[in-house]
């Protein structure tokens, strides 16, 4: 059993985290640990609804509170297979790159850089300013990936739910889960010369 840790917090993107961990309870042998910031409850309700809050709650294996800094999964001897954190905020961006562990979100991130596990940003605001980039930069340093989630168009998406499902895949990829890969596959097109 793989654990996975899924963080939500107060930036525009809701969907992206919703179907992240839609896509984590259709997969064998994974255990979701969820944990959603004051924040990002509100985001949630206003992006999504309360109905997709109940679902992604009853999806989660585990249910952590974030004001709970002693959790397991605020331990490093907790194994996980890796964090994402979707969408990320500018300020639990900067929480997570000058090692500000105030929460069980940013506590939880702290140790997957510390132990060196896979922690995933999906970095979320535009435009971005100088300090924006340098904490971006700061937790790239410590081993994070920062993966704002920017649409690809080359899967032909047809609707708003085809680049959040696209979005959400590459996020889970980004693990190195043992379930195939989830997201859809660049295919060069060969064109014909004129």
């Amino acid at each position: 059993m793989s654990r996975v840790v899924v963080g939500i917090t107060g930036a525009s993107g809701a969907a992206i985290a919703v179907r992240i961990i839609e896509r984590l309870a259709d997969m064998q042998g994974i255990e979701t640990h969820l944990v959603i910031s004051p924040s990002a409850r509100q985001t949630l309700l206003h992006e999504v609804g309360a109905a997709a809050v109940e679902r992604i709650s009853a999806l989660a294996h585990f249910n952590h509170p974030v004001t709970d800094i002693g959790a397991a999964i605020a331990s490093g001897s907790f194994h996980t297979a890796g964090m994402i954190v979707a969408p990320c905020s500018m300020r639990t961006l900067a929480a997570i790159a000058h090692g500000f562990s105030d929460n069980l979100i940013v506590r939880t991130a702290d140790v997957h850089l510390k132990e060196r596990r896979k922690l995933i940003l999906m970095a979320r605001e535009t435009p971005l300013h100088l300090g924006h980039l340098r904490n971006m930069c700061a937790a790239t340093e410590m081993g994070a990936m920062i993966m704002p989630p920017v649409p690809a168009f080359y899967h032909l998406p047809e609707s708003v739910a085809d680049i959040v499902d696209q979005l959400a895949a590459r996020a889970i990829d980004q693990l190195g889960l043992p379930a195939s890969p989830q997201a859809k596959a660049w295919e060069p097109h060969v064109i014909a010369a004129s």
